[in-house]
């Protein structure tokens, strides 16, 4: 849900206490709408203006940053390092928050900066104000022809966003209350009632209000006698002295287990269809909700253009290789084309030019069946039959060349359903980049420029409750990396069987693993692979001494010989729980082995 104005004063009056005096250190810019301000104290404060998600929070997840930093991230870091916060307010129950601070210039001289989040949906903007309150930059610049109302450019004076026209929800007084609601229509609803009256108060804690008055989200005013109304006025003066007195409970929403939503208060509305959590903080709680909604968005803003090459290349493929498959079928009925040459020469001395067909017994039957051949009017009997051991041949040829052709053709597919999977769990920009470059090498992107160099990705690493390292490919090239040349021989490797995914190499140091390390290790592979979320999936195992990389294969191909096969079930919570060193689930093994297995 975008933040509403009632948890923004939640955050605001969180991170006040919090954040006054600390000194701004570094300026990061991690995605096109996030700046995060590194404080003193090792705190990292995001400020989110992006459509979805606009916020300001303290965050504990580290995100990647760009090679280069854009250019709103250094006007950013000219104005704002070694700048104190000196304030933190929201002006009323407005989606808006003002961060003063205090700066001192290159010549020594003390200053005011102020930094403007707009936290309103499509609209949401960081703005960066002088002393004066004029405009220095601003993440997006609106000009007169996308708003004639209201421009956000440098050299402006800011104002603020134009009122509603409807009365600020901490305004309200009782008599005020009752003259609305003696002149609203007797048919609304009371949610709709407190939205179209007040100013700060979003739809979810509307319905709420009306839930605790009705005991359903679509009351109606004519449900409500004297007592009623008296009892919806309680009801609503309660709600608004909690805001005011800033008694506010972190509470996250879960439907049938899946994050769904939260709030500044607890939410009564869905019963027993929603489970509720409360947090310690709103900072806590807003990045236990952003974080897998953050992976997704990064997946599809920064993955969308590989996704779709990767996509076209291997439809293109599976196009090319049912032609292929077709011409193949068609190679294996050449001793049919050998056949009619031999009956054509065979019958020479019956033939004459400018015949369309030759009618003949087919010697090489027992029965001498009759045999319908068609011929080219144009040519000569002789030059008929060569027609036809000439296309023979060539099909001959062809058989040869097209199953080699599809050999290739499947092994690019699968290459492609590889890179596709390692896209869906890219984490970080340098693992777009990484498949970026890893395609541009196998010629599926076009190669434009002077290749940048670019910093060695590292693969993911956890750790299982016996201690022992596990490092997780993050794509085929450093699959192969990690299998072929930085693992030990005597490290155990793992991959989902006959599904893509990652290398998973268990660092065993030479010593005998636990089954227990094994299973963790067999869960990681089988969370980082296509199986994820199916359960008692086939994960190999080897040692890395058995596995080779075949001639001519693609990055990331491998075969393997001598394994045996663990079932486990991969869950998100068990992988979290090995990056902090604790896995809690258990799976059942089988051993067995067989002859070499590709991947």
């Amino acid at each position: 849900m975008p933040l509403d104005a009632i948890t923004l004063r939640a955050l605001t009056e969180e991170l006040r206490p919090q954040l006054l005096n600390l000194r701004i250190d570094k300026v990061q810019q991690p995605a096109r709408d996030q700046v995060i301000l590194l404080l003193r104290g090792n705190k990292r404060l995001l400020l989110n203006a992006g459509t979805n998600a606009p916020r300001l929070q303290l965050t504990e997840l580290l995100r990647d940053n760009p090679a280069e930093p854009p250019m709103f991230c250094m006007l950013l870091r000219k104005h704002l390092v070694g700048a104190r916060v000196a304030d933190i307010t929201q002006p009323g129950l407005e989606r808006l928050v003002r961060i003063e601070l205090d700066v001192t210039d290159d010549f020594g001289q003390p200053g005011h900066r102020t930094l403007v989040l707009e936290a309103m949906g499509r609209r949401s903007n960081l703005i960066l104000l002088d002393g004066e309150g004029r405009i220095i930059d601003c993440m997006r610049r609106v000009d007169v022809e996308m708003s004639a109302q209201r421009q956000v450019l440098p050299g402006l004076f800011y104002e603020q966003p134009a009122s509603t026209g409807r009365l600020p929800l901490l305004e309200e007084t009782e008599a005020g209350f009752d003259e609305h609601l003696a002149d609203v229509p007797q048919e609304t609803q009371l949610d709709r009632f407190l939205l179209d009256t007040y100013f700060g108060i979003s739809p979810l804690m509307a319905r709420e209000l009306a839930f605790r008055v009705c005991g359903e989200t679509d009351g109606r005013v004519c449900q409500l006698d004297e007592a009623g109304r008296v009892y919806f006025k309680n009801v609503f003066f309660s709600f608004i002295s909690t805001i005011k007195e800033n008694n506010f409970t972190a509470t996250l929403l879960k439907r049938n287990g899946e994050l769904f939503d939260f709030a500044a208060l607890p939410i009564h509305q869905y019963g027993a269809a929603v489970e509720s959590e409360t947090f310690g903080s709103f900072s806590e709680l807003l990045d236990h909700f952003y974080e897998a909604k953050e992976k997704q968005e990064r997946v599809r803003q920064r993955g969308a253009d590989l996704i779709r090459t990767a996509t076209n290349a291997r439809d293109r493929g599976r196009r090319k290789l049912a032609i292929q498959e077709k011409n193949y079928a068609a190679t294996q009925e050449r001793d049919a084309l050998r056949l009619k040459g031999d009956l054509i020469t065979a019958n020479l001395y019956r033939m004459e030019r400018g015949q369309s067909r030759l009618v003949c017994e087919n010697y090489y039957e027992e029965q001498q069946a009759e045999i319908t051949i068609p011929l080219d009017p144009l040519l000569t009997p002789q030059q008929n039959a060569a027609k036809y051991y000439k296309r023979y041949t060539k099909a001959k040829t062809a058989e040869k060349y097209l199953r080699e052709q599809m050999a290739l053709a499947r092994r690019d597919l699968a290459y492609l359903e590889s890179v596709l999977q390692e896209i869906e769990q890219a984490e970080t920009e340098q693992d777009f980049t990484d498949i970026r470059n890893e395609l541009k090498d196998a010629g599926f992107i076009r190669k434009q420029g002077k290749k940048l160099p670019q910093r060695p990705s590292k693969p993911r690493e956890f750790r299982t409750t016996d201690g022992l390292r596990v490092l997780v490919g993050r794509n085929n090239r450093q699959n192969d990396k990690l299998t072929l040349k930085d693992a030990d021989y005597r490290d155990l490797w793992f991959h989902v069987q006959k599904l893509h995914g990652s290398h998973v190499i268990l660092c065993t140091g030479g010593r005998e693993p636990t089954d227990r390390d094994v299973t963790e290790a067999a869960i990681l592979a089988a969370f980082y692979s296509q199986a994820q979320g199916g359960a008692n999936v086939p994960v190999d195992c080897t040692q890395v001494k058995n596995v080779k990389k075949p001639a001519g294969g693609r990055p990331g191909m491998v075969i393997y010989t001598t394994y045996r096969t663990v079932n486990v079930t991969p869950d998100a919570e068990d992988k979290a729980a090995t990056k902090n060193r604790k896995v809690k689930k258990s799976a059942h093994r089988r051993s067995f082995f067989q002859g070499a297995q590709a991947v």
